[in-house]
Parts: structure tokens; C-alpha cells; sequence
């Protein structure tokens, strides 16, 4: 049995995430793409992959072909040899960055898609926790607690003015 192609990973971590079967998932994201904009960009990074996984096996069959057992090379193969060992190495760089960014997008909107609460909320909290911390005054000991702050303006002081 040959090894997965990157498009059947693809294919396998879509299926996983969304929960469908991908023909189910190819007819949402024609049909309606403003409702899942992130199946949409999967979808759309898919479509590419399989045009590399094309060429993927194009080039193999290629490199094949030229250097199958029991056959010498001529002196003009071995430049189409180089040629498609090169062109084999691309579109396997791009299955890989192709297969990276579906993980990318499938781990973004599982960071955005919690049960509880919506990204804005979560992203409130984050903004109000992070602004509660006070910094200390310098030359201030860990164990003192941190002075308050003032809501108001600050009232001017008795010394001189500009």
C-alpha cells in the first residue's frame, strides 16, 4: 500500500474538523461562502494541493521511468534526470507548505470556536485582565502592594507653571 499523499491528509484533518464528508463540505463552501469563511480558505487551499499532488506524481513517474532498473541512462538524460528530481523536490515543498496552512487555518478556528463564549469576549477578558496588572514603583520591594491609580485628571501642584 503506498504512503498517504498529502492531499489525503488534507483531506483526512478537513473531514476531522468539520465533521463531514469532504463532497458534503466542496457543496457548503461553493453554495454559501460567508458562512464558514475559514472552510472556504481550506477548501481553497485544498483545490491547490490537489493540482500539486498532480504534479507530484507526475514528476515521480517521471523520475521513474528515467532511471528504472536495468536501464543506463544517456549522456542527454541525465540533465532531464536533474531537471525532474528538482521539479519533484518543488512540488513536494509545496504539498508541505500547502498541508501546513490547512493545519493553520483548522487550528485557528479551533481557537476561535469555543462552546462558551464568543472570540470577542474571550478577547475582552484578555484585554481587562492584562490591563489590571499595575506595574510597581521603582525601587519598589515584591511585597508591598502596588499603589492605586487615579481615575481623574491629576490636580496641579503648588510649584510653577509654564
Amino acid at each position: 500500500m503506498p504512503d498517504a499523499t498529502a492531499l489525503d491528509q488534507a483531506t483526512a484533518m478537513i473531514e476531522k474538523a468539520w465533521g463531514r464528508p469532504i463532497e458534503a463540505l466542496e457543496s457548503i463552501a461553493v453554495r454559501n461562502p460567508s458562512e464558514d469563511p475559514l472552510l472556504r480558505s481550506v477548501m481553497h487551499i485544498r483545490s491547490a494541493l490537489i493540482v500539486t499532488d498532480n504534479a507530484v506524481a507526475v514528476h515521480q513517474d517521471r523520475l521513474h521511468a528515467l532511471t528504472r532498473s536495468g536501464h543506463v541512462p544517456a549522456f542527454y538524460e541525465l540533465d532531464r534526470i536533474t531537471n525532474s528530481a528538482a521539479d519533484l523536490h518543488v512540488a513536494q515543498a509545496e504539498s508541505r507548505t500547502s498541508l501546513q496552512a490547512i493545519r493553520y487555518v483548522i487550528e485557528a478556528r479551533e481557537a476561535t470556536a469555543t462552546p462558551d463564549q464568543a472570540p470577542a469576549v474571550r478577547l475582552t477578558q484578555a484585554a481587562v485582565a492584562r490591563s489590571a496588572r499595575v506595574p510597581r514603583a521603582l525601587g519598589q520591594s515584591p511585597d508591598q502592594p502596588a499603589p492605586s491609580t487615579s481615575v481623574g485628571p491629576s490636580v496641579a501642584g503648588p510649584g510653577p507653571h509654564r
